[in-house]
């Protein structure tokens, strides 16, 4: 079985750093022979965090880090010297990246932007030493304070891909033959059910140098909201999508029945993704004449808007790039 490269979940252990401990100390030299409390405070332990990066496509590169663990704090020294920071790790995610706990499920991050930082799991916080203590009534404190622990735990990345249209529909629909001709992306293609297992993305050259991004995603099957087939790992994508172009082939035994498959498993899993913008288009209609193009666009809901294309002949490809940029920008 051929090997994906793309990886849209991993599960790690991660602990970030324990912050160092104040130390208790009193001046001592040559010259004072009772000094005061001069004890410096913990450093702080280092962050694990994450920041986007917009050339990540796939957690790929993390899938191999069984643990990981940021460096503790340093303790603090005398002469009111604070202990160094633990150092940060920083893992790059692609956009999209969702980060949770695998034990309570709950969803603790989210990195949509290039470039974007945010601190996952906090250092612990250093100590303070004992010259924080110091007071009126109690010049020689013998307290100091430990550093706080980091916070470790099993957790989730999970990636969502972003993309402004996505692809919907039946295996063998011919999502990833039409992704081919209006792209540069090579999906793999073939006559058999599940020749997409992950999703494949592209940029569709518009006019005038403008272009938007678009997802073959892998084909949905009956039941897929009860994860059949690839069920939740193939709608857990389409979230993100601001449009969903719904792909029905010609040679559909019943178009409308279909569209309302597909549109039930969408309800099933999420009834907020029926809040997007639908556009249905009929593919293969290279080998329909007009009276049965008429007799499908009868089918079909007239709520929905609709067009009919050929990838192979390109027949309307380019009024249905005209209808998706439209759609996008209204």
């Amino acid at each position: 079985m051929e090997k994906s490269n793309f990886v849209d979940q991993i599960r790690i252990f991660c602990r970030s750093g324990h912050g160092g401990a104040g130390i208790k100390h009193f001046r001592r030299d040559k010259l004072t022979a009772y000094g005061g409390p001069d004890g410096g405070d913990g450093g702080r332990g280092g962050h694990i965090i994450l920041r986007g990066n917009r050339n990540l496509w796939t957690l790929l590169h993390l899938r191999y880090y069984k643990n990981v663990l940021a460096e503790d704090g340093e303790r603090g020294s005398d002469n009111n010297k604070t202990g160094r920071n633990g150092k940060d790790i920083i893992l790059e995610v692609p956009l999209g990246t969702i980060a949770r706990d695998e034990e309570t499920g709950e969803k603790e991050l989210e990195i949509l932007e290039d470039g974007e930082e945010r601190v996952w799991l906090p250092g612990g916080k250093g100590g303070l030493g004992n010259t924080n203590f110091k007071t009126s009534t109690n010049q020689a404190p013998e307290h100091s304070q430990p550093g706080l622990p980091g916070i470790e735990g099993w957790k989730v990345l999970e990636l969502k891909v972003l993309a402004d249209v996505g692809l919907v529909g039946f295996p063998n629909a011919g999502k990833s033959t039409l992704l081919s001709v209006i792209t540069a992306a090579k999906p793999k293609i073939a006559d058999y059910a599940f020749t997409t297992i992950t999703p494949n993305l592209g940029m569709v050259e518009y006019r005038d140098g403008k272009s938007f991004c678009i997802a073959d995603l892998p084909g949905i099957i009956e039941g897929a909201a009860e994860g059949k087939g690839l069920g939740h790992r193939f709608l857990r994508h389409i979230e993100r999508n601001s449009i969903l172009l719904f792909l029905l082939p010609a040679d559909s035994k019943d178009h409308k029945k279909e569209y309302e498959i597909l549109v039930k498993e969408l309800k099933d899993y999420n009834p907020e993704l029926l809040d997007k913008k639908f556009i249905i288009a009929i593919s293969k209609t290279d080998m329909l004449d007009e009276e049965l193009k008429t007799a499908i666009a009868k089918e079909l809901p007239q709520s929905t808007p609709h067009i009919f294309i050929s990838s192979v002949t390109m027949y309307h490809i380019q009024e249905m790039k005209d209808l998706l940029w439209k759609v996008l920008n209204e």
